[in-house]
């Protein structure tokens, strides 16, 4: 099996983000939906196997994850990778749920873009820590990310650590992702309060 580095993974999310991810939560966004969304790709050759995004406006699980999950777990059985052999993408930064549902589901390896900060405070969705802190005692986010289940993995950190050029390709993509997330976080806002969503 082929051993990718940690930055050509990275560098590999962010085209999975951009050209699978968004596009489908850009419409569940329209829909009344939150701007989560992830993704499974193969270990050996980051093709992807399954993308999918936030249902909360059909269950209150239906997280970005969880909808991916369910989506990988539909796909016939013989053919379908092993979650041993596949990494896990998630647009943010997974919830306390989403780790548990990740962990469940036998996946040692996540990766994420946006971070509990950055949900918090730029898309103004504040539970993912609210949760952590009140329900687990866990403070700002800092669960254990290196553990005996899996390895989190924060794509901007890594390209950022390895890229010095700022007008790299790899900075390019990433601020045009932020811009896309920031106008579907516009877009959420609007309709959060329109109780299809327990904690909007």
């Amino acid at each position: 099996m082929s051993q990718k580095s940690e930055l050509a993974i990275s560098k590999r999310m962010l085209d999975v983000i951009e050209g699978d991810i968004y596009p489908i939560t850009h419409r569940a966004v329209e829909k009344g939906n939150k701007i989560f969304g992830g993704a499974i790709v193969k270990k050996y050759d980051l093709s992807l196997v399954v993308a999918d995004t936030n249902k909360e406006i059909e269950n209150p699980l239906n997280h970005g994850e969880v909808s991916t999950l369910n989506s990988f777990f539909e796909l016939p059985k013989k053919g379908r990778p092993k979650t041993s052999d596949c990494y896990f993408l998630s647009t943010h930064e997974p919830c306390s749920m989403c780790l548990s549902a990740i962990t469940w589901a036998g996946f040692d390896n996540f990766y994420y873009f946006f971070s509990y900060s950055d949900t918090k405070n730029k898309f103004d969705i504040p539970y993912d820590l609210k949760i952590l802190e009140k329900v687990f005692d866990v403070r700002d986010g800092n669960y254990i990310g290196t553990n005996m289940f899996w390895k989190k993995h924060n794509i901007i950190e890594i390209i950022t650590k390895s890229i010095n050029d700022k007008s790299d390709i790899y900075s390019d993509q990433i601020s045009r992702i932020i811009g896309l997330y920031d106008k579907l976080s516009n877009t959420y806002q609007l309709s959060k309060n329109s109780d299809q969503i327990p904690l909007p």
